[in-house]
């Protein structure tokens, strides 16, 4: 006979499947607050200044956002 496995907690689920996604977003959170000096960005004719973990902070959340629209359009594609 073998013994019923134990059931996981919805944490342990959940950390199972996102390990790779929650890894990324510790890493960026790391990336950006050692970077905190300022950045000129030229973009077309303008200049800016800003601080640099502002600059990835947006940038990551575009790519979160952009990635999401990604996802969405295939959950779609498959109904």
């Amino acid at each position: 006979m073998s013994e019923p496995t134990p059931t996981q907690s919805s944490l342990a689920v959940f950390l199972k499947q996102r390990w790779l996604g929650i890894l990324i977003v510790v890493l960026v959170a790391v990336f950006v607050l050692q970077n905190t000096g300022d950045l000129r960005v030229h973009l077309f004719w303008m200049t800016l200044t800003t601080p640099t973990w502002l600059l990835l902070a947006i940038l990551f959340f575009l790519g979160v956002v952009a990635g999401s629209f990604r996802t969405s359009r295939k959950h779609r594609a498959k109904k």
